[in-house]
């Protein structure tokens, strides 16, 4: 009886897949980390039409330049960018409209408290496809960096370069 039920256990546990072929990134923000200490993150739902996400399969967006607000009682993506699909003509979409995203009561609470008292900004970090096939986008919540922060930062990011290439010829 044992053996049955510890076979079972191998079977469930190595027919999972070590990478999931749903997950693709759609689009990424690589200067927030740049311009922004990321404090924490958060994972939201996007309440999109057809056509955005029959254009976001072929990979045509950009969350560049967008933010995230909470305004209402609700989370709202303000200016990303989805292209026009080409097929819908009629239904089709606006590039530049506010989104919805998807979050808890008790996560639109804590972002709107650190929004409005901490001086908190929310930045989109990545947009992807999960492992079931949905739009999903990355928020963190972030501090704007000064501009000796940002120095300081290429300065580390150098150092550890020179310090890689230094180990690389001895």
């Amino acid at each position: 009886m044992e053996n049955q039920t510890s076979r079972a256990y191998i079977r469930c546990t190595m027919a999972k897949p070590k990478t999931d072929p749903n997950y693709k990134v759609i689009a990424e923000n690589r200067r927030a980390r740049y311009d922004y200490a990321i404090e924490d993150d958060l994972e939201c739902g996007v309440v999109l039409m057809g056509s955005e996400v029959k254009s976001l399969r072929e990979k045509s967006g950009n969350i560049a330049e967008s933010y995230a607000a909470v305004e209402d009682g609700e989370l709202w993506l303000v200016n990303s960018y989805i292209a026009p699909y080409d097929q819908a003509k009629t239904w089709g979409h606006f590039e530049k409209r506010k989104r919805k995203l998807l979050a808890s009561k008790r996560e639109l609470s804590r972002l709107w408290n650190a929004t409005q008292r901490e001086g908190m900004t929310l930045v989109p970090l990545v947009m992807y496809f999960n492992h079931v096939g949905r739009i999903k986008i990355k928020i963190g919540i972030a501090k704007g960096k000064k501009n000796h922060d940002k120095r300081q930062t290429e300065a580390k990011r150098d150092w550890n370069r020179q310090k890689q290439r230094l180990l690389r010829q001895s």
